[in-house]
């Protein structure tokens, strides 16, 4: 690759092969062809790398707050001028158009970008007890060593908005990015030392199996936070094992986000915001709209407007031109998207477009609408993490309300309609975190990214990023 990406692990501000020698495979999804052999951690070279973070967590919580900024905004240059290999080495390996994956470099640089600036305005506070005996400072202080885990879907950008405001704080890290998508992490760990993040700052294990990395770094005593990006079902695992050391959490779970399309939306509008938010990165995000909840007076005006631009869309290999909608992350992924549809259509929905995968090497899925879903198919409450659209018809305010938040998870919900007090109302009572409105897509580094119910704990990036990586400490005194 002409990124010339490494292959071991970083820890302590070197590239190291894995203690037992062995590595795992990175394949390209979209060829099912080996891409790189990977160094494969264990359980001993997550304790060397918990150990640097360690060692350096004093020095590095001292280091100036405009160091911190200038290494951010260096990076931030660095991964700008590699757009074009980053895109390709994104594309390889997790299979999104190149189109798409030159955007997550954007999207992904704009966090080092962000966070830079923020290093240097962690405030704090002063002020006099009420009887005006003491005086009360409050500062901020790093939370100390961090453990980061990382997802597939987006191996660039979740890297980029856990680091970079651990950076910014002062916080030194153990990073274990997922296993189809090491290369990425490794190559953004090379872009960081090549911006003058000292030793042991940042230390990278990636690995086979995360449960010999993930697990003894959050029990043993070290690490201060973790901060998680994927399932609900891992995120609970972590948050019983982070218990164990009583450790700081950020958890950004699961979705299962409505997209409500009102009787008075603009229908083009809709569906310009319907593409965006089911088929960013082939809709395998925690933010795509999963449920798809239509005006009947407009249901199958829109089901006829979003099949048209689906089937014009063209599937293949991300990284050849004119490609836009690549493979599904693995085998695995495809069967999922096949077992949903067909569990669809067998409880009565109807396949407007696509609905049947063409075969062959790469783990490929058409983009599909089906029409007439049953609230009864297992698609209507598990993330899809593929191109089909589910549409469900309603008729009234309150019903559609209750079948939106009808679902553990609220991460994102989409709302279109073009009456503003209609917007304010539903938008109100939707039980998520963040909405779209007349939108497709909510993700912005200046935003809090963020959930309820079991969506998470805690937002990314945005004013409020930076807290999570960051104490209060009050120091109590007396008055002469």
């Amino acid at each position: 690759m002409s990124l010339n990406t490494p292959t071991d692990l970083y820890i302590d501000g070197k590239w190291t092969p894995a203690e037992s020698g062995r590595t795992f495979d990175v394949e390209n999804p979209a060829t099912e062809e080996v891409l790189a052999a990977v160094a494969d951690g264990g359980a001993a070279d997550a304790d060397r790398a918990i150990r640097a973070a360690a060692a350096a967590q004093e020095d590095w919580g001292r280091t100036a707050p405009r160091a911190r900024s200038e290494i951010l905004r260096r990076a931030y240059d660095l991964i700008v001028d590699r757009t074009d290999d980053l895109a390709a080495l994104m594309t390889a390996e997790m299979g999104k158009p190149l189109a798409e994956a030159r955007g997550e470099v954007a999207y992904a640089a704009e966090f080092f970008r962000w966070f830079s600036e923020e290093a240097v305005r962690i405030g704090g506070d002063h002020t006099a007890t009420g009887d005006g005996k003491n005086r009360i400072v409050v500062t901020r202080v790093p939370v100390g060593p961090c453990v980061l885990v990382t997802p597939w879907n987006f191996p660039l950008a979740m890297g980029t908005r856990k680091i970079g405001p651990a950076i910014a704080a002062g916080c030194t890290m153990v990073f274990k990015p997922a296993e189809q998508t090491p290369l990425t992490a490794l190559a953004l760990a090379q872009i960081l030392e090549d911006a003058g993040l000292p030793p042991g700052v940042l230390n990278v294990v990636t690995t086979s199996d995360a449960g010999l990395v993930v697990k003894p770094w959050l029990e043993g005593g070290l690490a201060r936070k973790v901060s998680f990006t994927g399932s609900t079902e891992v995120g609970k695992l972590l948050l019983g094992q982070a218990a164990t050391t009583v450790m700081r959490t950020s958890m950004e779970l699961g979705g299962n986000a409505p997209f409500v399309v009102c009787a008075d939306a603009d229908l083009d509008r809709a569906v310009d915001g319907a593409m965006v938010a089911k088929l960013r990165n082939m809709g395998e995000a925690c933010t795509a709209a999963n449920r798809f909840f239509v005006h009947s007076s407009v249901a199958n005006e829109f089901a006829e407007k979003l099949a048209a631009r689906m089937t014009a869309l063209t599937v293949g290999n991300g990284a050849d031109s004119g490609v836009d909608i690549g493979p599904l992350i693995d085998k695995a992924g495809l069967e999922k998207v096949q077992t949903l549809v067909a569990d669809a259509v067998d409880k009565g929905a109807r396949v407007v477009a696509g609905g049947k995968p063409a075969g062959g090497a790469g783990h490929f899925y058409p983009p599909t609408v089906l029409a007439d879903v049953s609230a009864e198919s297992e698609l209507m409450n598990t993330e899809i993490f593929g191109p089909v659209a589910p549409i469900v018809v309603f008729d009234d305010e309150d019903d559609v309300i209750d079948a939106a938040n009808d679902t553990e998870w609220g991460l994102v919900g989409y709302l279109f309609t073009q009456d503003i007090d209609r917007a304010l109302r539903l938008s109100d009572r939707m039980e998520v975190g963040m909405v779209g409105l007349n939108t497709g897509l909510v993700s912005n580094p200046a935003a809090p990214f963020g959930g309820v119910k079991q969506s998470g704990l805690g937002r990314e990036g945005g004013r409020v990023g930076i807290d999570e990586f960051l104490e209060y400490k009050y120091l109590a005194i007396p008055r002469a």
